[in-house]
């Protein structure tokens, strides 16, 4: 694995935590994210991470969790192409109980087709996507970290005026960390510094 340097970051005024490479810039304030978001990107290598709080979708089992997130993005996003590579487990967060009621993770990784913005069907790049969904059962919360990791960028697409139309450049070549690799430094580091983000019941 790449020896990059992962900073603490705060996320959502300090309230969570997370560490990750530095390369990675916040761009919540450059490009409009709902306040629920927050987002990171290298820009050089088309590269994000997504931060996300959502309701706790009390619908949805824990086990495949994190799929159901990534198959509900690809309709979201309009994807074509979509295919599921692989799903974990549910594996307990101890560290992220809350009034002892265990939180639970799943991540599932997946590829689609999808353009940037309102860029149409003619100009989409193919990507693969790291989900990793934190359910903070104790303040009905479902966490998501998302990651986006090019594979073969459109000619067509904005994303090739900025690394380059064509496959992308694998992160072992550049001597960086892969995006695979980014999620699970990101999760593993994942912390509730301020409960009272979720509410009153919950400070």
């Amino acid at each position: 694995m790449s020896l990059e340097f992962c900073p603490e970051r705060p996320l959502f005024g300090g309230a969570i935590s997370s560490a990750f490479p530095q390369r990675f810039q916040d761009a919540s304030n450059i490009r409009q994210v709902p306040d629920h978001q927050e987002l990171f990107v290298d820009p050089s290598r088309d590269e994000s991470l997504i931060f996300e709080l959502l309701d706790f979708k009390t619908e949805v089992g824990d086990n495949g969790s994190a799929s159901w997130f990534l198959e509900d993005l690809a309709r979201e996003q309009d994807a074509e192409g979509f295919k599921l590579i692989e799903q974990s487990e549910v594996v307990e967060a101890p560290g992220l109980s809350f009034r002892n009621i265990p939180a639970v993770v799943t991540t599932a990784v997946g590829e689609m087709a999808i353009s940037k913005g309102r860029q149409g069907r003619e100009a989409q790049n193919l990507v693969r996507v790291y989900v990793a969904n934190l359910r903070l059962k104790g303040v009905e919360t479902d966490a998501l970290v998302t990651a986006y990791e090019p594979i073969l960028i459109n000619p067509l697409s904005e994303s090739a005026n900025a690394v380059g139309a064509g496959l992308a450049v694998p992160a072992s070549q550049s001597g960086i960390m892969p995006m695979c690799d980014v999620i699970k430094q990101s999760l593993s580091t994942f912390k509730v510094n301020d409960w009272s983000l979720f509410g009153s019941s919950s400070a």
